[in-house]
């Protein structure tokens, strides 16, 4: 029998870390190459891992509701092996297993005095000595989980002086600049809902987190009649929905004015990554959608290329996908500049937080009516306002003002003779 890993795949394009929401197999369980063994969530797809051989499963190394990064071990499974034919081959590979573990594991604890300001922080409170404590992070690197469980346990490993643990300054070697100063802990009172971070939400908080913490945030907002479209697909939205079985949206309008905007000025649609800019050939849109409790940013692929139609078909399959749980990862790969339509809320006016890696995102607010000045004289209009986050290091006030402004332009020409939704 051979002893095998399965780690965290990766589950998208950019997408570094996953959720275990549920494990499908428990220890003992026989599965099959290809059997689901654990449902996964990340900030783009909810999915399942499928086991990589045919075995028996020995041990799950990590917890329901745990984050992982890509490659770490997930669970090992017990596999039919060759055998040797001879004892002493066996021998002398169980002996070089041995001194490879050793080995492994005296590197392993590379991080091991690398506290992050949470472990002191609980180290401190609940005086632990952390020289005594055995990591389970990555090169033996102590996690927070690992002191919730000894404290669980109640075999908290005491420092020897009545002082709480207090490490050197060269032990701690890596104190990150996204991390808040410790702060009291909020505890809840008689009547109050403790919800856990967990799942979804947890990997939404820390996306957003990230993105707010590497990217340099700008924001613009432009002001768009829109009068002649609104009008355009009031006329022409029941005819559409009788004949083509969806609905036309007005954001499909919307999607497709920043499809071609964006063509006309391509380093919206552009990544920062280090040293350099990738400027993006794919025009691939950004949507969010969502169902009861979950949040999803699925994709629309070359939406440059696709008709008004073709964008509402994409818009409304997408999202039956989302409330149905049928969203893929293929769904979720790939997106270049993200659109939000947060007008669906009432929202007349926000500030997005750029879907990481991407360069911006656009808020599309909604459709109000508003007293206007046309010719002198008062008029009531269909007003919107489109807000723009700009990651500043890729983008800057000139780019961003005329792509704005095109956009605009092309909205306010969306009328019954100038635009055909096929």
């Amino acid at each position: 029998m051979a002893k095998e890993k399965i780690t965290m795949p990766q589950l998208g394009e950019s997408v570094t870390e996953g959720t275990i929401s549920s494990w499908l197999v428990k220890i003992g369980d026989q599965v099959n190459k290809y059997d689901p063994i654990a449902e996964v969530m990340t900030d783009k797809v909810n999915a399942e891992v499928p086991s990589s051989y045919t075995g028996k499963i020995v041990s799950l190394e990590a917890d329901e509701g745990e984050t992982l990064e890509v490659g770490a071990l997930m669970c090992y499974i017990e596999t039919e092996a060759a055998k040797t034919s001879k004892a002493t081959e066996k021998e002398s590979s169980t002996e070089e297993v041995k001194q490879e573990t050793t080995s492994s594991e005296a590197a392993d604890q590379s991080m091991k005095k690398r506290y992050s300001p949470a472990v002191l922080r609980m180290a401190q409170e609940n005086d632990i000595n952390l020289e005594q404590v055995n990591g389970t992070g990555r090169g033996g690197r102590i996690t927070r989980k690992d002191l919730e469980k000894l404290l669980a346990e109640g075999n908290i490993p005491k420092s020897d002086s009545s002082k709480p643990a207090q490490p050197s300054d060269a032990e701690v070697t890596e104190i990150r600049a996204t991390e808040p100063k410790s702060a009291p802990v909020p505890q809840p009172a008689v009547g109050d809902i403790e919800i856990p971070v967990a799942g979804v939400r947890k990997v939404i908080a820390q996306n957003m987190v990230r993105s707010k913490t590497e990217i340099p945030h700008a924001w613009m907002t432009v002001e768009v009649d829109v009068t002649d479209l609104v009008n355009y697909r009031n006329n022409i939205k029941d005819s559409f929905r009788k004949n083509e079985g969806f609905g036309l949206t007005f954001f499909a309008f919307f999607v497709k004015a920043v499809a071609q905007a964006i063509k006309e000025y391509p380093q919206l649609n552009s990544m920062w990554a280090g040293d350099k800019i990738i400027q993006k050939k794919d025009i691939n849109l950004s949507i969010a959608v969502a169902n009861d409790q979950e949040l999803f940013v699925p994709v629309i692929q070359h939406a440059d290329e696709k008709s008004i139609k073709g964008i509402a078909k994409d818009i409304y399959e997408l999202a039956m996908k989302a409330r149905s749980g049928k969203l893929t990862s293929a769904d979720m790969q790939g997106g270049t500049f993200t659109v939000n339509n947060t007008g669906s809320f009432g929202s007349i006016h926000s500030m997005g937080v750029i879907n990481y890696p991407q360069a911006a995102i656009l808020q599309v607010e909604a459709i109000v009516k508003r007293p206007m000045i046309i010719n002198g004289m008062f008029a009531a209009r269909d007003m919107v306002n489109l807000s723009l986050s700009l990651d500043h290091r890729i983008l800057d006030g000139l780019v961003c003002g005329n792509f704005l402004a095109r956009v605009k332009e092309i909205l306010e020409n969306m009328n019954e003779q100038t635009t055909n939704v096929y």
